[in-house]
């Protein structure tokens, strides 16, 4: 089962504004709190790309995409919960 084909429920952070390290502690934070099907969509101001490392070694998946505001939006999950 793809994560497209999972129904997820989306838990919202926005890290805007922050300075490192804030926006990766605040979410790192937020990660422990998931449960179940329940995934994190972070709004972010920039690509967090030392955060991939961090994900990638706790078995987290993620995506990102480019909003209209020139913002970023990533969703991390656990794939181990999509079945």
């Amino acid at each position: 089962m793809s994560n497209a084909d999972v129904e997820w429920i989306d838990q919202d952070l926005d890290v805007g504004g922050l300075e490192p390290p804030e926006p990766m502690v605040l979410i790192l934070e937020a990660l422990d709190r998931l449960e179940g099907r329940q995934r994190l969509r972070v709004l972010i101001d920039r690509e967090p790309h030392p955060l991939y490392r961090v994900l990638e070694r706790n078995g987290y998946a993620h995506s990102i995409s480019t909003r209209p505001d020139y913002r970023f939006e990533l969703l991390i999950w656990d794939p181990q919960q999509a079945g």
